[in-house]
């Protein structure tokens, strides 16, 4: 494993994008005011912008992001910046870079771009001599299929050594997220039942109740499956069904998650619901007959000793009846029914819930006896941690300064990317039509058939916590 300096300038390609105002700057302005950066930004785009211009969109991105409260700060941002205007293609952008640059020698490249412009300025930057104590940061989705992760991963190794690679995932950076990863093996109790014997279920939910906005031109060359199934939810799926690392550091992580995608079972085009809100196809830049799905529901199984048997649900989409995000592990039934309503038949089994989102929360649901002599009870659910802490970091935030001082714990490895890839590979062409589902409903009903097999149903995140204790 190499030693990486901390970064001494930061690269920005594609400065001028929307990534790059929504969300790089207002990260750039955090870490400005916390005084954590304080070397150069080099933007580098094709306009003819101006150092001026540039200038004035990282002040606008910041006022839209939640206003200036630090004018010190943003002019200490602001004088970091500098622009290099070139085409990739054109080795003589890389050239002015490395001059404007100057005695910078241990850069961090943010390729905030295109996914068809990675391997071009991956070799941009090896030949103009840009690689050489540096890392690279790549945006999501690394490849679109497992032949293009591997042709991508086979160009970026050329260039840099795996360990100078931060596949960015700005879902790895959520705190919620990262907490998943802290309850699991901080806590003792959860390891005696976290397996096959106890657990009956695991279902997560990833909603959205708005469409695909400005996003269609993308969302046509991505549909949810790559954009949202094959990463962010498989990293929660690894971090709850990963074995426990030997050692803190994160390539142990990294392995351990890496084993739970090699696991995995590939799909099967019965094990995958295809769904498509009704109006996708009017959207701007879509297809008259797309079959582009929005949404996905999907079935399956981590061929392990703890999971096997465990079926696992993923389900997301967008225009969905709310934006949330839920992790659900069911628990088995007690073995025999000592009280008769101890598994309503309406009901569910006690579960631990994840509420990742909108607002984080932790809740243990369990079954507690009701005042008088008769033996029923209701089931409650007994909240661990709920709300969110002033000052969190934001993703992109979190994720910028760890790529820049070294630190790859959040990111993402080349064999867990090209094993992800395998699982959802037999079922990216061979698959089903998608089904019209109505904007604000939970997508087609043949989602429900397909959980429904086993005999289960899912968890509509917008139940309220009394009809959840009642078993509603």
């Amino acid at each position: 494993m190499t030693t990486l300096p901390r970064s001494d300038a930061l690269v920005l390609f594609g400065v001028t994008g929307d990534l790059a105002h929504k969300k790089i700057f207002p990260a750039l302005y955090a870490m400005a005011k916390r005084g954590v950066l304080t070397v150069p930004v080099i933007g580098v785009a094709f306009p003819k912008w101006s150092l001026a211009r540039l200038r004035t969109s990282v002040t606008d991105s910041i006022k839209q992001s939640g206003g200036i409260d630090d004018q010190k700060a943003l002019d200490q941002l602001l004088s970091l910046f500098r622009y290099v205007s070139g085409d990739y293609n054109d080795p003589a952008t890389f050239v002015k870079i490395k001059k404007t640059m100057g005695t910078d020698h241990n850069p961090a490249h943010y390729l905030a771009i295109p996914p068809s412009l990675f391997a071009t300025v991956i070799k941009g930057l090896g030949a103009a001599d840009l690689a050489d104590h540096a890392r690279v940061i790549v945006e999501k989705p690394f490849g679109r299929d497992l032949a293009s992760a591997r042709e991508l991963n086979k160009v970026a190794r050329s260039i840099f050594p795996e360990d100078a690679i931060f596949r960015i995932d700005h879902f790895l950076g959520k705190e919620a997220i990262m907490n998943i990863l802290y309850f699991r093996f901080a806590n003792s109790f959860l390891e005696p039942i976290w397996n096959r014997n106890y657990v009956a279920s695991v279902q997560i939910t990833l909603s959205e109740n708005f469409g695909v906005e400005n996003r269609g031109a993308f969302y046509e060359s991505a549909g949810c499956l790559r954009d949202v199934i094959q990463n962010h939810m498989f990293q929660v799926v690894a971090l709850l069904a990963m074995e426990p690392p030997a050692y803190r550091g994160f390539g142990a992580v990294h392995s351990e998650k890496a084993k739970v995608f090699q696991a995995i079972r590939p799909l099967h085009p019965d094990d995958l619901v295809r769904g498509q809100y009704a109006g996708y196809r009017k959207e701007a830049n879509v297809a008259k007959n797309s079959d582009v799905e929005t949404f996905c529901a999907l079935r399956l199984f981590i061929d392990s000793w703890r999971w096997e048997g465990v079926p696992w649900y993923l389900r997301s989409g967008k225009c969905l009846a709310e934006t949330a995000h839920e992790v659900l592990v069911e628990l088995k039934p007690p073995p025999q029914r000592l009280f008769a309503d101890s598994m309503p038949k309406t009901g569910r089994s006690n579960y631990l819930r994840f509420r990742l989102a909108p607002l984080p929360a932790i809740a243990l649901a369990a079954r507690v006896k009701r005042a008088g002599k008769e033996f029923i009870g209701d089931q409650r659910e007994l909240y661990l941690i709920e709300g969110e802490q002033p000052g969190e970091e934001t993703p992109y935030e979190r994720l910028l300064e760890d790529a820049m001082a070294g630190d790859g714990a959040l990111f993402s490895r080349e064999d867990a990317v090209e094993a992800a890839w395998t699982v959802v590979e037999p079922v990216l062409k061979a698959h089903n039509r998608s089904l019209l589902y109505k904007p604000g409903s939970w997508g087609p009903k043949a989602a429900d058939v397909l959980i429904a097999r086993d005999g289960h149903r899912w968890l509509q995140p917008s139940v309220s916590a009394e009809e959840v204790n009642s078993g509603a």
